[in-house]
Formats: C-alpha cells, sequence, structure tokens
C-alpha cells in the first residue's frame, strides 16, 4: 500500500497508510518525459528501449521539493535541464539501465542530482580483446587493445579505464662524422578514468621514421587520441633524437618523452625535454663523443660516456593495468656511440649503433624510441624509427 501523498488538510490516514508512509508512489513512463509538480516525493521510473530523457523546466518546483529517478528500461534516460533550469551533479546525468538518484530542487531554477550507489562501469567492444578476462585486484576485467585505429563500440554507458601510448620518435642520423647520435624518446602515457555514453574513436599514433638527413622535422612520434564528442584524451608523441652533425643543433626534440642529445649542443642541456615523460640524456662532446639516450615513460635516458652512447629510460610496466607477466611500454632509444652503442629501455627501445652502424628500430606497438646511429668512418648512417603507439581500455565484467 502506498501512503496518499502529498497530505492535505483534514484528511485522515489509517494505520497501514501510515505504516507506508516510506513507500514512494511509482510514476512509470515510456517516453521522454516532462517532470511535473505531482512528481514531487515519488519515483519517476523510465522504461524506455531506446534513449529517452527526463526534462525538469523552470518554475515548476521549488526548494527543497525532493523526486527520484530511475531507469529500468535498456535506453539511456539523460535528465534534461529545460530553458533556463541548471542541474548539478557529481556524477552523470545520463542513467544507463538499472541507475537511479535523487534530483533536488535549490530554487525553482536550480538543482542538484544524486547519483544513487555511484556511477558503474560501461561496457564497450572494438579492437582485440585480451583472453582470458584478467583478474586484477581481485577484480574481473574485459580489456580492449587497440594496435590501430578503430572504434570503440559503447553497448552501456558508464565508467572506463583507459591507458594511452603515443608513437615513439626516432634515433638521430649522422651525416659521416665520427660521432654517436642520440636515441629517439619513448611516448608518454596518460592513464584516466572516464565517463562515455557515446561511440569513441581511436587513433593510434605512428613511431617517428627514420632519417639520415639533417632535418629534424618529421622523426618525432604521432599523438594517440580517443575522442567522444568533445571528450579528448590524448598522448604527446616521443621526442626525436639529436641532430645530424652539420646542423648546428645536436639536442634532441621535445615530447612525451625527450630525445637523446648529440655532442653538437647550442643549449645547455642536450636531451630534450619531456612533456609528461621523462627527459633524454646529454651527449659528449666532440668527435668520437657518443650520443645521449632517449627518455622513457619510466624514467630519464642516460647521459653518454666517452665513446659509449647512453641506456634508453625505462619503460612502463603496463601489467599492473591489462594482467599478466611484465610487458614494458615507452622505452627510450639507446645513444650511438663509436665505441660502443647503448642499449634500448626495458628491452622494447632500440639499441643505438655501434661503430659504424645504423640505430637499431623500436617494434610495432611498443610506443618506444629508435636508436641512435653512430659512425667513426664517413659513411651516413640512419636512425631507427620508432615504435607506434597502442591503446588500452578496460571495464568490469
Amino acid at each position: 500500500m502506498a501512503t496518499p501523498f502529498p497530505f492535505t488538510p483534514g484528511q485522515n490516514l489509517t494505520a497501514a497508510q501510515m505504516n507506508a508512509i516510506t513507500t514512494l508512489p511509482i510514476n512509470d513512463q515510456t517516453a521522454s518525459y516532462v517532470a511535473v509538480l505531482g512528481d514531487v516525493g515519488k519515483r519517476i521510473v523510465m522504461n524506455v528501449a531506446s534513449a529517452n530523457t527526463v526534462t525538469v523546466n523552470d518554475s515548476i518546483f521549488a526548494a527543497g521539493d525532493t523526486i527520484f529517478i530511475a531507469n529500468k528500461g535498456a535506453g539511456v534516460s539523460t535528465i534534461t535541464a529545460g530553458a533556463g533550469v541548471t542541474i548539478n551533479t557529481s556524477g552523470s546525468l545520463a542513467l544507463a539501465q538499472y541507475g537511479g538518484g535523487t534530483l533536488i530542487a535549490l530554487s525553482a531554477s536550480t538543482f542538484t542530482f544524486f547519483p544513487a550507489g555511484g556511477i558503474g562501469y560501461g561496457t564497450a567492444t572494438g579492437g582485440t580483446a585480451i583472453s582470458p578476462d584478467p583478474t586484477i585486484g581481485g577484480i574481473v576485467y574485459r580489456v580492449l587493445q587497440f594496435t590501430g585505429d578503430g572504434t570503440l563500440t559503447v553497448t552501456k554507458a558508464g565508467l572506463f579505464d583507459v591507458l594511452v601510448f603515443a608513437g615513439g620518435g626516432a634515433g638521430g642520423g649522422n651525416t659521416a662524422a665520427n660521432q654517436g647520435r642520440g636515441g629517439g624518446g619513448g611516448s608518454a602515457r596518460v592513464q584516466q578514468t572516464v565517463y562515455l555514453s557515446a561511440n569513441a574513436t581511436i587513433t593510434v599514433g605512428a613511431g617517428g621514421a627514420n632519417w639520415d638527413t639533417l632535418s629534424r622535422q618529421n622523426n618525432g612520434g604521432r599523438p594517440s587520441e580517443v575522442v567522444s564528442g568533445t571528450q579528448q584524451i590524448f598522448s604527446a608523441g616521443g621526442g626525436g633524437g639529436g641532430g645530424g652533425n652539420g646542423d648546428a643543433v645536436g639536442y634532441g626534440q621535445d615530447g612525451g618523452c625527450g630525445g637523446g642529445g648529440t655532442g653538437l649542443i647550442i643549449r645547455y642541456n642536450g636531451g630534450g625535454l619531456a612533456q609528461g615523460g621523462f627527459n633524454g640524456g646529454n651527449g659528449v662532446t666532440g668527435a668520437g663523443g657518443g650520443g645521449g639516450a632517449g627518455g622513457g615513460a619510466g624514467a630519464v635516458g642516460s647521459n653518454a660516456s666517452s665513446g659509449t652512447g647512453g641506456a634508453g629510460g625505462a619503460g612502463y610496466d603496463v601489467s599492473a593495468f591489462i594482467g599478466g607477466s611484465a610487458l614494458f611500454k615507452g622505452g627510450g632509444g639507446g645513444g650511438g656511440g663509436p665505441t660502443a652503442g647503448g642499449a634500448g629501455g626495458s628491452s622494447v627501445g632500440g639499441a643505438g649503433g655501434s661503430g659504424s652502424a645504423n640505430g637499431s628500430a623500436a617494434s610495432a606497438n611498443t610506443a618506444s624510441g629508435g636508436g641512435g646511429s653512430s659512425d667513426n668512418s664517413t659513411a651516413t648512417r640512419a636512425g631507427g624509427a620508432g615504435g607506434s603507439g597502442i591503446v588500452y581500455v578496460r571495464f568490469q565484467v
């Protein structure tokens, strides 16, 4: 039995009605709905298979009026502010199936919506699912990985954990000089938990192209992006290695992680500066000097030591996010060296060239930097290409 609410002057209530005072009358709706004054103290329950709205208009309700709104249908129910109305919330006004909460009027035109029980995880398809579903911290997740451009198709609105890596930068080229070049920087990582109610476009950034000329314009890694409507998550690309001899530059490019520098520095720090990751290392000035290493997503790139290139900065272990054994992304490329090349960071960055050799390329989807080249004769050597990025999306199942 439901209590006849609101009460009216002179109304007599039975004991059963008074005992049912906490029972809220239900206002079932099977299509988009405009809330009315009679809904105060009631429960609006939406039961619609497709997307729908619950509109709250101005000057209908007074301060203190309370309405509980719930959604039991498959379509997302969005609480919508009418003209002149403001609805604030710490969560979302889009209610997935079985979601709900309390709408409280602070004035005739200002409301606060308090989600009941917080916002849960959504569900989606796209990319390639890691099988079997990993258990992380006692919770079972579905993890989708994108190694190329694609679409995250949201089948249920809610929260999603996103881990994004961009492309790594290429190592530095060498134009016939007795010197090592800098390693490419790895990608910085961006990790966020976001609310998505619509599909998202995934763009996976390419690694920087290997090069052996004096130009450094195209050897930085490209950004990876997750875009849903106006909501964007992005990761800066890795920096390139040091410039070739004769260009009077020699410092690593700035990027997600900085590229390694060579000996031809025109600024105090020859290594590139990071934008979210770690800086690149410095090269050794003069003939026979080694190149600095690229920074990684987990550590700075090492400086060169005499004729030995620096070791690439460590990458980031994604196993904490996707489960399984250790798996690193975003390692820095090793610096090249006439004596010895530096190792790539976390065994995923490209190794630097040793003696007279090109830098090694980073593998695809490692988001790591390529190795810097080295030459101790008169040959032209190319830096290693950076590895392309990767994007992970997970949700609880």
